[in-house]
């Protein structure tokens, strides 16, 4: 499963790196890393781990996404999965580290903690095509239980931590179909359920990250009864909402609450694993131990920030949290811990004359109100992504937007094509603007007469038009 999740990360994020990050994108990373270069030394490498110090151009970034595409298919067959994890690890942060704000994510996070370490799980040498493989070994993976376990309580605690009323007075769900930043078309049934559903829903999913994670601790039975619950969140996550590979993840994570009695008590075959007759085939203690202790220690940071403790936690353990960092190897959680309650999206629109304006369609955000939520996961458009978080904010939070007018108004490729369609074939417009409309979900009455599945009401300039000139107004 961590193959599949890997695989559809370098997949997904093939056709959109030249119009993100590539030399005519919205981000180049060209000049972030000369400018890293010139002004600081060794540091930089820490700072911004990417195997693009190597070489940072247009073919490098492409070259880091098929790799990691091919590797993780070998991973998929089994075929030596610790050096796999490790590569997989490193290709996926370089990009993550290139891609600055588009991948930024908690599942991009998600993806190379849990890859880190599934790495101890199994030998360096070992492989799963084998007839008789090794146990997995019990320390990595209680850690990788540990990682579940913060995964979900911690996404669970940040809701109440952060003394939010809808999540309070159980109405979040409410909105969270309709705000959320890519609804499935099931999300949009879901948001026609009544009130006492609804309320019902969060005390269910309050108890399922709050409640079930502690299975993790527990022997047995208990254990495996923690399973299902939480695989039966993921589920209906993934069928109302477009979460990229993130469920994905999360089932995997969850897995790992499950042994051979499931399968032995359903009559599947069972073959007894080997025990590890070699050192080589299992990481030695003195290799893990220090991993396991470094990690646990370090996951206390975010978590204790959940709890109110920060001010009690070390200030040495604070500063090597921050160390590591940039690698995003140990990582705090928590989604929605505040929930958005109206839409509002910025809709970009370009003129010739300055009176008669054609919009400019992102493929899967909202835009025509006619045209209905799709399913879009494991795929993840990371523009439509960052157009939803741009909304919650304003223009000067969001310089990247600026540069996203510019290369409408040069007409350059890389980025038109993350677009759905381009108005303006022929050549590009003389100036663009961004608008901020309100959208909400219509009711089934609405959407069997008119066909539309949204409704929407303009708010007003998000910003000043752009010229070629660069005038703005």
């Amino acid at each position: 499963m961590l193959g599949v999740a890997f695989f559809a990360a370098f997949v997904s994020l093939l056709p959109q790196l030249p119009g993100l990050v590539g030399s005519h994108g919205l981000l180049p990373v060209a000049p972030v890393l000369d400018a890293l270069r010139e002004q600081m030394g060794p540091e930089r490498y820490r700072l911004f781990p990417t195997l693009l110090w190597l070489g940072g151009g247009d073919g490098a970034l492409t070259f880091l996404a098929w790799a990691g595409a091919f590797f993780s298919l070998l991973l998929v067959l089994g075929l030596w999965p610790a050096p796999l994890l490790l590569v997989c690890w490193a290709l996926y942060l370089s990009l993550a580290t290139a891609c600055q704000d588009f991948l930024g994510f908690q599942w991009d996070n998600l993806l190379l903690e849990t890859a880190f370490l599934a790495m101890f799980l199994l030998g360096p040498a070992e492989r799963l095509r084998r007839a008789r493989p090794t146990a997995p070994h019990p320390l990595a993976l209680f850690l990788l239980r540990c990682l579940l376990f913060k995964l979900m309580f911690m996404s669970g605690l940040c809701k109440l931590a952060s003394h939010d009323p809808t999540w309070r007075n159980l109405t979040a769900l409410t909105f969270h179909y309709e705000t959320q930043p890519l609804p499935t078309p099931l999300g949009w049934w879901a948001h026609q359920s009544p009130l006492g559903f609804q309320e019902i829903s969060v005390v269910v999913m309050f108890a399922i990250e709050l409640v079930v994670p502690f299975a993790v601790f527990l022997p047995g039975r208990w254990k495996r009864a923690g399973f299902p619950p939480l695989a039966f969140l993921q589920v209906v996550i993934a069928l109302t909402g477009n979460y990229a590979f993130f469920n994905i993840l999360t089932l995997a994570l969850a897995l790992l609450l499950l042994d051979d009695d499931v399968f032995r008590r359903r009559g599947a075959p069972v073959v007894a694993a080997e025990p590890p007759t070699r050192r080589l085939q299992r990481w030695p203690r003195f290799a893990l131990l220090p991993v396991a202790a470094v990690y646990l220690l370090l996951s206390l940071v975010p978590l204790s920030g959940l709890l109110g403790l920060g001010p009690r936690t070390p200030r040495l353990l604070i500063a090597a949290y921050q160390a590591a960092d940039p690698f995003r190897t140990v990582n705090g959680y928590g989604l929605f811990a505040v929930m958005t309650t109206e839409r509002n999206e910025i809709v970009l629109e370009g003129s010739d004359d300055g009176s008669t304006w054609k919009e400019y369609e992102l493929p899967y955000k909202p835009g025509d109100v006619t045209r209905a939520p799709r399913w879009v996961a494991p795929h993840q458009p990371r523009l439509d992504w960052q157009m939803w978080f741009a909304a919650l904010s304003g223009l000067s939070q969001n310089p990247w937007l600026v540069e996203l007018h510019r290369k409408l108004l040069a007409g350059e490729p890389a980025v038109l094509s993350l677009f759905a369609r381009n108005p303006f074939p022929g050549r590009p417009p003389r100036a663009v603007r961004a608008l901020l409309y309100r959208y909400r979900f219509t009711d089934v009455e609405t959407r069997r007469k008119t066909g539309a599945s949204w409704t929407r009401e303009l708010l007003g300039a998000y910003g000043p038009e752009l010229s070629p000139t660069g005038e703005m107004r």
